[in-house]
């Protein structure tokens, strides 16, 4: 039997309180009180700024982010600095990897890139990885960044992952949110989205829902909306 995984769709939520929020699922996963989960969602415009600290990959002034309604994070998965805004469809899967079954940290990561890619294959559209970066590209552009942690669990050898990847969705968000950034502290490559590339229209929600089949497919886990 594959394991339960709940699955909520959230159209808007501040990233403080979704931070909190897998926070505390992750703790409840730990000590089996909840379910694992794959929280489905989109934030207001934020920069969060991974592990690998690069101040200067931060383009706009304390003064310019205010003034833009623009939130700033330093937070604590892997990775640089990347946004989030209205229009992304921004996946944490709260899922627990068992250490003893030969964790592959790697593959996780992999697995979570060919989840995005065979959802754009869907949609006849050739995507791939490059080798020196994680995430989802089409060509020399990058539909999808992904960065997440690791938390050991107390009792168990296992980890229980959080954070997770952002899916640019809606026309136009590399003007609107990227250009504050050098994502990810990538300059040579650019920013695109769904719609950007295919010229059609597409609902968050509806990208959120179509989604899920192909993260079940890579993940064996059974999914109940919440």
């Amino acid at each position: 039997m594959n394991r339960q995984l709940d699955v909520t769709y959230t159209p808007m939520m501040n990233y403080g309180d979704a931070w909190e929020l897998q926070k505390e699922i992750v703790a409840g996963i730990d000590e089996g009180k909840r379910s694992e989960q794959l929280m489905l969602l989109q934030h207001p415009p934020t920069y969060t700024i991974g592990s690998q600290r690069h101040p200067e990959h931060l383009l706009l002034s304390r003064e310019e982010l205010e003034k833009r309604g623009i939130g700033l994070f330093e937070i604590d998965r892997g990775g640089d600095i990347t946004y989030h805004g209205p229009g992304q469809l921004v996946g944490y899967p709260l899922l627990m990897l068992d250490a003893g079954k030969g964790l592959d940290l790697h593959a996780y990561l992999r697995n979570v890139e060919q989840v995005i890619i065979d959802y754009l294959a869907s949609h006849g559209i050739e995507s791939g990885r490059k080798p020196e970066y994680t995430g989802v590209w089409v060509g020399d552009r990058k539909i999808c960044a992904i960065g997440v942690k690791f938390n050991k669990c107390r009792h168990q050898r296992a980890f229980v992952t959080s954070h997770g990847f952002a899916f640019n969705i809606k026309a136009g968000i590399a003007e609107d949110g990227f250009a504050g950034i050098i994502p990810c502290g990538i300059q040579e490559y650019g920013v695109t989205s769904l719609e950007d590339i295919t010229g059609n229209t597409f609902e968050v929600e509806e990208v959120a829902r179509e989604l899920l089949p192909f993260f079940t497919r890579i993940f064996p886990y059974a999914p109940v909306w919440r």
